[in-house]
């Protein structure tokens, strides 16, 4: 098979790729796919096939890859360009058509490289020339910060840097060929090292002051690069002196240094590269804006016209790679890359077939041009290295670019043409008659492959970035509070519905006429420290921030068509999230609160669901806005968004005696029936320990204790027990743990280290009061939320297994199909069963004859607990309880701040009450 049937073959293989990018595009646009939306891609096909057509009879030795590539990166730069600015797409294309037919005009007119680089001193003049010409004052054009343009009028720019680099390119070959030699020999001996002449370093000091000038004069830091970088390479291969790159590299060091002392401009770029995020509304912005496009890019991408590159100043020529990496994904991107990289190493393979040494250093010279620009540009994107003003080649929007890449391949095509071939090459390779022809064969191809390697270094450290930013890093940038693009997204993406398991909706999106979407919560205040909001402002909080992707769409994928959808960017409607919570509970636990701050838990003990969480005060969650501009004008204040179920900690007060009885019941330290003395107060431990109100009860078994609610006896059972044993069992009931739940808010409830607690810090935390008389390192406590002490209840009422508690029911896609269904799990055994109900026991009469009265509901036992955590001027009133007493199905727990002893119980009986007839049970 001849090169060019390998070729034509490429062409054909590259083409269904080129015309699916343009399908993709016009489907977005809701365009049919017909000739008309297909014209373009099968136009750009039908241009390379002619340019395969002129290889073929003009290049017919070239190498057989080359084109196809061009070909796949044209055609996803004018999609990308159709996609971006459209307005400037025709004009693209019109400059691809004629860059297309330079590409043939090179091949036909350029017959002999060697004849061109007789006049290797015209054209480094007009290389020059060119390079510099934009410094010329009235031709000569600044946009965007960097002069590199010659203007014609008001309607016609170019940059003739672009042809320049070509020019210079042809110039150092011939230069290179003629002198290779003389700058291999290196006469200065210094000590042990062999060093060049000044005569020798000139070039490379001249370049040196070229590259600075542009800097310094035109701003325009990527071409500098790219004209030092490529007389490096060039250097190195035509001489094979590692030293000339190690004095390069120092200059450009130097270089470096006194450009970002001395001038603003460089200031400005390094600055943004080390951190865009400082001034990210100024000259960090189009940084900042590139990769949060990028980061949105995930593996497949958003899909083609779906992205927000467009917010990107410039994004169709400075930028277009992060609208590439955006909508077809890192897979994407990384191909796009890979082709790059192919294009080097068959450049290189061109340079190495040969058959002159000016063809190898052009071969060498121009693919390491069109190489290293991508690798620069594509860096700075992705914040490997500084950015600089350079275009994507072939890719981006840009006229001068364009032509100028084609040229270029014009003339690689030319090289390859006169390339040796396969065979005669194997043969010089061997012989020692050709070691020395083209550079020397050998040699020349070790050079060569130490190029490749250090390329193929330089683009794996990119796809290495991208991964990084767009899979590592992705959620990072995406949940920053000044992403606009997540914002923007999610303004038009209709989040799901979260209801109550009764089916009251608490928030819904509704649509606007702009096509956004507005939040709204119908319910008014129920749950709404639960739900929480989620907003472009402000962020997210409650159910909406824990159910975030779920809402979106994002997650809990109901079937595969979802899973598909999502891959493919296809945005739809969120998932509906169904709470546990049932509103006529929800409401009965916000009434009990009226008046108070304070928290009220409902659970269903045999499966942790969250019947009711309430939190007061409370708010309206139609006005978060304001509630979060109070909470922010005011932080010491009293934050109605604050959860106090889960986000506060509280002294338990005497339901704290729930856990300690079962743990004196479960280690055997006591009976239910053992005796304690029961003054109004008494020392213990060198410390006062005394009965709420002082009472003193006299002797009394401890069942008469949890009843009456005695201090004192409770301190001495604590004493007993010791400051382990009491932490222990504090523990197995769930102190010092995290819970798994579904809002990532909650605290954990504190316990004290054992061997740090003094007998009477022992004895008040088995009354439930933390003290710290020695401030030692670990918490005072008991310290516990209003989650934990119903969690505490449930152990008792579901025979000593404490379930995970859970707010979320199921989840359903917009076609109701269900995706998710909570299934109940064990969070921890706190006692056995038998002690479990030995407790219940005694709870019964806490609400039958003792301090919990007012929790007793007519036809329903009761057991439960009361509490009062005394504080300095004020007391906190806690119940917690569970009904039916024999066959507990409902727990509650409540804690009302600042409120008279039994406040809690009279307004936990209300709740309790209203779960029970919820259920069917009264």
């Amino acid at each position: 098979m001849t090169r060019r049937n390998i070729e034509l073959i490429l062409l054909c293989v590259a083409a269904p790729f080129v015309v699916l990018l343009f399908a993709m595009l016009a489907i977005n646009k809701g365009q049919s796919l017909d000739a008309t939306t297909l014209g373009v891609p099968i136009g750009i096909f039908a241009a390379f096939v002619i340019a395969h057509l002129a290889t073929r009879k003009f290049a017919p030795k070239a190498d057989p890859a080359i084109l196809p590539i061009v070909f796949a990166l044209s055609g996803i730069g004018i999609c990308f360009v159709e996609r971006l600015a459209p307005k400037l797409a025709l004009g693209q294309v019109m400059w691809l058509f004629l860059g297309v037919a330079c590409m043939v005009l090179v091949m036909v007119l350029v017959r002999n490289l060697d004849k061109v680089a007789k006049y290797k001193y015209t054209l480094m003049i007009v290389g020059f020339l060119l390079l510099l010409s934009p410094l010329v004052p009235g031709i000569g054009q600044e946009i965007y910060g960097s002069r590199i343009w010659l203007s014609i009028g008001n309607t016609f720019s170019f940059q003739p840097g672009e042809i320049a680099k070509i020019v210079i390119v042809l110039f150092l070959a011939g230069y290179l060929a003629q002198n290779r030699e003389m700058l291999s020999v290196f006469t200065w001996r210094v000590g042990p090292f062999n060093l060049p002449d000044i005569r020798v370093l000139l070039p490379l000091l001249l370049m040196w002051l070229v590259a600075l000038v542009i800097v310094v004069f035109e701003k325009d830091l990527g071409s500098a690069l790219v004209f030092f970088f490529l007389f490096l390479i060039m250097l190195y291969v035509a001489t094979g002196k590692k030293f000339f790159l190690v004095v390069g590299l120092g200059l450009i060091a130097i270089g470096g240094v006194g450009a970002f002392m001395a001038f603003s401009h460089v200031q400005v770029r390094v600055n943004n590269w080390l951190d865009p995020f400082a001034d990210a509304q100024n000259t960090g912005y189009q940084l900042v804006q590139g990769i949060y496009s990028i980061a949105d890019g995930d593996l497949f991408g958003v899909g083609i016209g779906r992205g927000l590159a467009e917010q990107i100043p410039v994004v169709e020529s400075d930028y277009i790679f992060a609208a590439i990496a955006e909508e077809i994904g890192l897979l994407g991107a990384a191909g796009v890359l890979l082709l790059f990289l192919c294009l080097a190493i068959r450049g290189f393979v061109t340079a190495a077939r040969a058959k002159s040494d000016v063809s190898s250093l052009v071969a060498v010279g121009l693919t390491t041009m069109i190489v290293l620009q991508a690798f620069i540009i594509v860096g700075g994107i992705t914040r490997l290295i500084p950015l600089t003003g350079l275009t994507l080649p072939f890719i981006s929007q840009g006229g001068s670019s364009l032509l100028a890449s084609f040229i270029a391949v014009g003339f690689l095509l030319r090289c390859g043409d006169e390339g040796t071939g396969v065979e005669t090459e194997v043969a010089s390779a061997t012989s020692s008659l050709h070691a020395n022809s083209v550079l020397g064969r050998v040699s020349l191809g070790k050079r060569l492959t130490h190029a490749i390697l250090i390329l193929s270094v330089l683009f794996a450290l990119l796809v290495a970035n991208l991964t990084l930013i767009m899979v590592v890093q992705a959620n990072y940038y995406q949940n920053m509070p000044g992403n606009n693009h997540t914002l923007a997204k999610e303004a038009r993406t209709e989040r799901g519905t979260i209801s109550t398991y009764d089916g009251t909706v608490l928030a819904q999106s509704v649509e606007q006429e702009d096509g956004t979407y507005e939040r709204v919560y119908p319910a008014g205040d129920l749950a709404s420290q639960v739900v929480g909001y989620a907003s472009t402002q402000f962020g997210t909080s409650g159910i909406e921030a824990a159910e975030n992707d779920t809402l979106k769409g994002q997650q809990n994928f109901a079937s595969w068509t979802d899973v598909l959808n999502s891959l493919a960017g296809i945005g739809g409607v969120g998932n509906d999230v169904t709470l546990t919570l049932n509103s006529k509970i929800q409401q009965a636990a916000q009434d009990a609160l009226s008046g108070y701050a304070g928290a009220c838990v409902v659970l269903d003990p045999d499966t942790g669901a969250v019947l009711a969480m309430a939190s007061s005060p409370t708010y309206d969650a139609a006005d978060f806005a304001a509630e979060i501009e109070k909470a922010n004008a005011n932080p010491d204040g009293v934050s109605t968004l604050l959860n106090r179920a889960i986000q506060t900690l509280y002294a338990p007060g005497s339901t704290f005696k729930i856990v300690t009885l079962a743990t004196a019941l479960e280690d055997g330290v006591a009976k239910e029936d053992t005796v304690f003395s029961s003054p109004g107060t008494m020392e213990i431990g060198n410390g006062t320990v005394s009965n709420f109100n002082k009472n003193d009860y006299g002797n009394i078994t401890l069942a008469q204790a949890t009843e009456l609610s005695s201090n004192t006896a409770f301190a001495q059972l604590g004493v007993e027990m010791g400051a382990q044993k009491l932490v222990d069992g504090a523990e197995k009931f769930g102190f010092n743990k995290d819970i798994d739940f579904t809002l990532d808010t909650a605290l954990m409830s504190l316990m004290p280290e054992p061997n740090e607690m003094t007998t009477w810090e022992t004895a008040w935390a088995a009354a439930g009061e933390p003290v710290n008389p020695m401030n030692h390192k670990s918490p005072a406590g008991p310290q516990a939320t209003v989650l934990e002490m119903a969690m505490v209840g449930c152990a008792i009422a579901n025979d000593g297994t404490i379930m995970n508690p859970y707010l979320v029911e199921g989840i359903y896609n917009a076609n109701g199909e269900r995706s998710f269904t909570a299934t109940p799990n064990k969070f921890l055994q706190a006692v056995s069963k038998e002690t479990a109900n030995r407790v219940k026991d005694v709870l019964k009469g806490v609400v039958t004859n003792g301090t919990g009265t007012a929790a007793a509901i007519d036809g329903v036992e009761v057991a439960g607990k009361t509490g009062t955590a005394e504080k300095t001027n004020s007391n906190d009133s806690w119940f917690v309880g569970m009904a039916p007493a024999d066959n507990p199905r409902v727990v509650v727990a409540i804690n009302l701040e600042d409120a008279a002893e039994g406040t809690g119980t009279e307004r936990a009986q209300n709740v309790l009450k209203t779960a029970l007839q919820v259920q069917g049970l009264l």
